[in-house]
């Protein structure tokens, strides 16, 4: 029964491999994944008290080319550096007013098709900066134009239709604070707002007309929040609420708070940036990585001999899911995304050295292959799911830091889940497809006779 169950299990595991194989493979191909979707037909609808889209419309042919993300450094870009007015901002409120500006021009190239863009703040010499490194972005005109504008915040409330929102002349300038609080009786954030003697009176009148309704919060036109409105407000202060997160309320009053603080930036330097490292010294790494993986194969190969093969065959499945994570996620690759990806290839190559080692040993001890590889696998699981877990926690604390390392952080945590998915999956899947075959328990196979002698 357990040999049934292990061979029905194993047809399992190959059966998945197959499919993510198809699937990788489709997002890896250089002429893009060719499908029929729906072709949407989006409709703004309302029915108190929700606001949603609904779509319709018929199928069309959809082919999405999905490329790898280039950092500065391997592409070049534009590396843009802006002067922060602070001078209508009160000297206690300055630093979570470059908090709020980093967010709104973070949204701002988000919108611009940026992916990963450098964007940090900084004081010099009393003056405060704003930087933005925009790799691959030819048009710095029209970055420029996008990035060089104060964030506009309004209020806007149901038309008489009830399909859009139209302006209102309560906007960013009548905003005095917004905060996270929390609710003192379940502990939920909210974010709390408080308008001037102006702005309370347009609150008040807007919450009056608006009893039952969404009312739309917009930055620089874009559709941030539509709280429903319960009660008329009087007083100027109110409460948005909601199933927030804390990290989700934070960004909203961070939102809120750019549209409401008068900071121009200006543009006091602007270059092109050439990619640091050069064509050349690229494909001088690109080499030097298949230089590598190959003398790692040839070895396992040699020295593991069938199970180096079938480490070899995992390493290519490796490779073929690692590319198409990549270009999924459009995770920008610097040259330390590329150093986190060759650690990332020795990593799950030391996976199955610690495997194979196992499993040799059970061979010594006189067991058959097939039995071998099974306990091989699952022996060797807590030491290699120890290190690994610490190599994680690792890399979290190195994505929190940020900066420079975050990249090489990202795409080292994605290669160690990968790297695991693919020696417990795909490679233990290979094996004991063969594990029951006669031939298979040839121990020279695996070079173990070799080894008997030093007992």
């Amino acid at each position: 029964m357990a040999r049934m169950k292990n061979k029905k299990n194993n047809w399992i595991r190959v059966i998945l491999l197959v499919l993510f194989i198809v699937f990788a493979w489709g997002v890896d191909w250089p002429k893009g994944i060719d499908i029929k979707v729906p072709k949407p037909k989006i409709t703004f609808e309302k029915k108190a008290p929700f606001v949603f889209f609904a779509t319709d419309g018929n199928l069309i042919d959809y082919k999405k080319d999905i490329n790898i993300n280039q950092g500065l450094d391997l592409q070049g870009g534009s590396h843009l550096v802006y002067s922060v007015d602070m001078s209508g901002v009160a000297e206690d409120q300055r630093n979570d007013a470059l908090a709020s500006l980093q967010k709104v021009i973070e949204n701002r190239v988000n919108a611009f098709g940026v992916s990963e863009p450098t964007i940090y703040t900084g004081k010099s010499g009393g003056e405060y900066r704003l930087t933005v490194e925009l790799a691959g972005v030819k048009d710095t005109n029209q970055a420029m134009d996008l990035i060089g504008k104060t964030a506009k915040l309004d209020f806007r409330e149901m038309d008489a239709t009830g399909q859009d929102f139209q302006k209102t002349d309560l906007t960013g300038s009548d905003l005095v604070r917004a905060t996270v609080a929390f609710d003192p009786n379940t502990n939920k954030p909210y974010i709390s707002i408080e308008f001037n003697a102006d702005g309370a009176k347009k609150f008040e009148d807007i919450t009056t007309r608006n009893v039952g309704k969404p009312v739309g919060i917009y930055l620089d036109d874009n559709l941030i929040s539509y709280p429903n409105v319960n009660q008329a407000i009087s007083g100027g202060k109110a409460q948005i609420t909601g199933e927030f997160t804390y990290t989700e309320a934070k960004n909203l009053a961070i939102q809120l708070d750019a549209g409401r603080l008068p900071m121009p930036i200006t543009n006091i330097e602007r270059r092109t940036v050439e990619a640091s490292l050069g064509q050349d010294s690229i494909h001088k790494s690109v080499v030097a990585a298949v230089i590598g993986i190959i003398v790692v194969c040839v070895f396992m190969i040699s020295y593991y001999r069938l199970l180096g093969v079938f480490s070899t065959l995992g390493l290519g499945l490796y490779m073929i899911f690692m590319l198409a994570l990549v270009k999924l996620f459009g995770i920008t690759l610097t040259m330390g995304g590329i150093a986190g990806l060759i650690l990332s290839i020795g990593m799950s190559m030391e996976t199955d050295v610690l495997i194979f080692e196992r499993i040799r040993e059970e061979m010594r001890n006189g067991r058959a292959f097939a039995h071998a590889a099974i306990l091989g696998f699952s022996r060797a699981w807590t030491s290699i799911r120890d290190s690994n877990a610490v190599s994680l926690i690792i890399c979290a604390l190195l994505i929190w830091a940020g900066g420079t390392i975050r990249g090489f952080a990202i795409v080292l945590a994605l290669g160690i889940v990968v790297g695991l998915t693919t020696t417990f999956l795909g490679t233990k899947a290979l094996i004991l497809l063969i594990a029951n075959r006669k031939f298979a328990e040839h121990n020279w196979l695996y070079n173990v006779e070799r080894e008997k002698g030093d007992k």
